[in-house]
Order: structure tokens, then C-alpha cells, then sequence
């Protein structure tokens, strides 16, 4: 009579492929945190340039929102007609820092505008999530967007 069933050997080859996949997977799972953090920096980043270019060509201002607390119940009774767009920071703790250096931390929102002329509200935007850190200028005078990762990562 004859039993099925696995050898030793076979279910230690089994364990190995197994481990040497999972060393492949897990690596890749403990960045993705990081991607996620440089993706949001990057949307808001281009979110900031489009709303200066909307307005330099429209010949209206234009408004970035930046929400960090979607939960919270704004009073508004009509978005602004000239909001190019909203960006979703749930989760990133922002600092604003105004063109004169003074420093507030953002609990639920804050709107950058950009004027027909060029420039804008300015100042810098400090964000960070779980350790990384990236600094979003704009500049005042002339409603340049300019990124930068403050990490090596």
C-alpha cells in the first residue's frame, strides 16, 4: 500500500522558494510609504504651478486649497470661482511659514492664491509624514513653485 503525501525534502524547497520570494516583496512593501509621501509632494507641487498658470493666462486669480481634515465641516457657502483645485494632505502634518518668517501649524486648511500678474500670497509650505520631510516655496514676487526633499531618502 502506498501513502501520499510530501518528503522532507520537498516541503524544505517549498520553505526556501518561499523565503527567497518574500525577500524579494518585503523590501518593496517598507517604501511604500516613502513613494506614497514623494507622490503628495509632487501633486501639490503641480497642483501649485497649474493655478499660477491658470491665472497668469485666465487673467483671474488663482486658488489652491490645501485640506488636511476633510472631516471638518467648513463654512462656506460657495467654493471661491476661482479655486483651480483642492489638494488632500490627510495624514501630513503642514507648517506655513509667510513671506515675513512667521511659522503656523495648519490643523484643517489653507489656501495659496495666484494673481493674474504673476505673483501670489507666497511662502513656505513644510510637510512631513512619518519621519520624511519636503519644503514646497512659493515665491511671493513672482508665484514660483519650488520643491525640495529636506531627507536623504
Amino acid at each position: 500500500m502506498q501513502q501520499g503525501g510530501f518528503t522532507l525534502l520537498e516541503i524544505m524547497l517549498v520553505l526556501a522558494i518561499l523565503a527567497a520570494a518574500s525577500l524579494l516583496v518585503f523590501p518593496n512593501i517598507s517604501g511604500l510609504e516613502t513613494r506614497t509621501f514623494n507622490a503628495r509632494v509632487r501633486e501639490a507641487h503641480n497642483l501649485l504651478n497649474l493655478a499660477r498658470r491658470t491665472a497668469v493666462v485666465s487673467g483671474q486669480p488663482g486658488v489652491v486649497s490645501l485640506v488636511l481634515n476633510p472631516e471638518v465641516d467648513r463654512e462656506v457657502d460657495q467654493p471661491s470661482p476661482f479655486t483651480v483645485g483642492s489638494w488632500d494632505g490627510t495624514g501630513i502634518e503642514l507648517t506655513f511659514q509667510d513671506s515675513a518668517g512667521r511659522e503656523e501649524e495648519i490643523e484643517d486648511s489653507l489656501e495659496i492664491t495666484f494673481y493674474p500678474e504673476g505673483g501670489s500670497t507666497g511662502g513656505t509650505l513644510l510637510l512631513a509624514f512619518q519621519g520624511r520631510q519636503a519644503s514646497i516655496t512659493v515665491n511671493p514676487f513672482n508665484g514660483r513653485v519650488e520643491t525640495e526633499f529636506l531627507d536623504d531618502r
